[in-house]
């Protein structure tokens, strides 16, 4: 095992997590604007929007990542749509802008059930008691359901936005340039193929225990406020 080639390549590592936090952050908090949406068109009395929902969740949740990747960045430009394009985001960050976009999509169908499921579990009794305060559906939802219903599902939102940042590594194949992409580079120099790869792993893993450990301080703490 022969670590000496840090002493060079260390900043390929650094800009490598760098990015791939960007990405994974985006990703978060496009996915659960979405995946809110998502859950609320699944349980609204609207049979098309619920429809409509529960297909695209079962679409993205049946397909693999990588398919989803591939048809964002290959496929839509065939359509015209090129995040690459667009003037104020350039072809360097259009990739970036094809990664979280499908990064995001499919984030949003694992968060969608995962909100649907807390929502559900919130006892019928807060929305009748929201509603008799004078509180119509959608204020009743904001204001009391929806915030309760995160308090519950933190946990499991936790657990998402860790493998959100191990999914990320995916976008490498499209050349962006996240921690693994960054990994295979030094691989490529080095001709080393193991030790990068142990160091790319040391890193993933002290970003998802580091989070792991915040969100549960802040469960405990949101616990408290009980």
């Amino acid at each position: 095992m022969d670590f000496s080639f840090l002493s060079r390549y260390y900043m390929f590592f650094l800009e490598g997590s760098k990015n791939t936090i960007f990405i994974a952050a985006f990703t978060v908090l496009f996915g659960v604007i979405l995946g809110t949406f998502l859950a609320l068109m699944r349980i609204s009395n609207n049979k098309a929007l619920s429809l409509l929902a529960t297909s695209y969740v079962e679409f993205i949740r049946g397909t693999p990542l990588l398919v989803q990747l591939y048809i964002i960045y290959y496929g839509l430009p065939k359509l015209g749509v090129d995040f690459g394009a667009i003037p104020i985001v350039g072809t360097y960050y259009g990739d970036f802008l094809a990664g979280i976009v499908t990064l995001s999509l499919n984030s949003s169908a694992y968060v969608a059930e995962i909100i649907r499921a807390g929502i559900q579990a919130i006892d019928k009794g807060q929305m009748e008691a929201a509603r008799s305060l004078g509180l119509n559906h959608n204020y009743a939802m904001r204001y009391v359901i929806i915030p309760q219903a995160f308090k519950n599902i933190l946990p499991a939102l936790g657990n998402e936005f860790i493998v959100i940042i191990k999914e990320s590594s995916i976008v490498s194949i499209i050349g962006i340039q996240d921690l693994m992409y960054k990994a295979d580079t030094v691989r490529g120099n080095t001709f080393q193929p193991f030790e990068p790869l142990i160091v790319a792993a040391l890193i993933y893993f002290i970003m998802t225990f580091t989070l792991s450990k915040l969100l549960g301080k802040l469960e405990r703490r949101m616990k408290v406020s009980d």
